[in-house]
């Protein structure tokens, strides 16, 4: 029975590793659907080969940075000892190295989103590494493996441990505060700003794309959150429920917000999902179609604000939807999480702000360490004409309908 039920927990970690992996489609989508065509391709290049990036840099260092587990071992340890120890025993520990590396694998995958069509290739490649191989790892470390006694120190101070089921902060605040470090680094798109303060409107390229982005990114959601239990014997469709409510909070409030924008609707799904990570697994129904309400709005009027009013060119907005609704998650869970608000107790406020305010805060200076330290030592940003030609010419010589190019000329 027992290996049967390990074999079980095998196959629901490698499920949720696949979906969770199908996500990046969605990442790619969103961002081809809302940059302009001539930067299309760079889009999808890019999640693709940040990913590759992030497999070879958490499977070499990352996840040995979070866990303390590291591959490089015989290889009677990896296909599994005569004994009946090893890796391979069952397999779980290397699908599991799966299902969080698709969760490392989304941090350079928010970022694309928000330096998008003014980015140089290489550079970034260079920043996925040290991000996914030593910052985030660091992070995740703190907040899932108690590394350093963090999540002691939190339940001694506050009375309960960080609670951050899914990562609402360490995978999407996380993301999204690193994603601000680079954008503030990268500066804006040329002529997206005039000298007499005027904004330049950069309409989406394709809102079908965008929208196929975001369904296929909410289908994933659902491995994401639920199988984050990591195990048969623990899963709890509280946590399926509470997604689901969030996501349509999300929707309706940045529906109403937004005045029946299409990309703000869109986008709205997603603000709600990552605001509901945290808490998934302690928060009320009623508790979680609020949460998602509240950040659906929230990304309305950030993403407007960043734009308009503080000139920060985050041309997904990845910063207002994974790094303001992520954190706002992360303290919502001590508030919606607690048993007056009918939620399953087992969490304080104070322990989900200051765990919140911290990953936040290393984010942030990571992003600008990282990307400041890129900038001044080999420059992250294309040329004037480079990005004036668009990134699919200037970096991969082919455009988004090549076929298209050719006979229009």
């Amino acid at each position: 029975m027992e290996a049967s039920d390990r074999a079980a927990d095998v196959f629901f970690v490698l499920m949720g590793a696949i979906l969770v992996f199908a996500m990046h489609a969605g990442f790619a989508f969103l961002e081809v659907g809302t940059v302009r065509k001539k930067n299309q391709v760079n889009a999808l290049m890019k999640i693709l080969v940040d990913f590759a990036v992030s497999t070879i840099a958490y499977f070499f260092v990352g996840y040995g940075v979070a866990y303390g587990v590291h591959f490089l071992q015989s290889a009677a340890m990896i296909s599994g000892a005569a004994d009946g120890s090893g890796f391979a025993a069952s397999g779980f520990d290397l699908v599991k190295f799966f299902f969080l590396l698709t969760f490392a694998a989304a941090i350079p995958a928010i970022i694309s989103g928000g330096i998008a069509e003014r980015a140089r290739f290489t550079p970034q490649l260079i920043a996925t590494a040290v991000i996914v191989g030593v910052a985030y790892p660091f992070f995740e470390g703190l907040a899932w493996n108690n590394n350093f006694g963090f999540q002691d120190f939190l339940e001694a101070q506050f009375g309960a441990r960080f609670n951050d089921f899914a990562g609402s902060i360490v995978v999407h605040a996380f993301g999204g505060w690193l994603a601000l470090g680079a954008v503030l680094m990268l500066g804006a798109r040329h002529n997206r700003y005039r000298k007499d303060g005027a904004v330049v409107g950069i309409p989406p390229s394709n809102i079908p794309f965008l929208a196929l982005g975001s369904w296929l990114l909410c289908i994933g959601w659902f491995g994401f959150n639920v199988m984050s239990a990591q195990s048969v014997a623990a899963i709890n469709g509280l946590v399926a429920i509470n997604s689901l409510m969030a996501m349509a909070g999300g929707i309706l409030a940045a529906w109403a917000a937004g005045r029946n924008d299409p990309g703000f609707t869109h986008n709205g799904a997603l603000a709600g999902l990552v605001a509901v990570c945290a808490g998934s697994n302690v928060m009320h129904p009623v508790g979680s179609l609020a949460v998602g309400a509240i950040a659906g709005a929230l990304f309305v009027y950030a993403f407007t604000w960043c734009q308009n009013k503080w000139k920060i060119d985050d041309v997904l907005g990845v910063w207002p939807l994974h790094g303001l609704c992520g954190l706002w998650g992360g303290i919502a869970c001590g508030i919606f999480g607690q048993d007056s608000l009918g939620g399953l107790g087992g969490v304080t406020l104070m322990s989900q702000l200051v765990g919140s305010l911290i990953g936040a805060g290393l984010a942030l200076v990571a992003g600008l360490a990282i990307y400041g330290l890129l900038r001044v030592s080999m420059g992250i940003r294309l040329t004037q004409e480079e990005e004036f030609r668009g990134a699919d010419l200037s970096l991969h010589s082919i455009g988004a309908t090549p076929e298209e190019d050719v006979s229009g000329r």
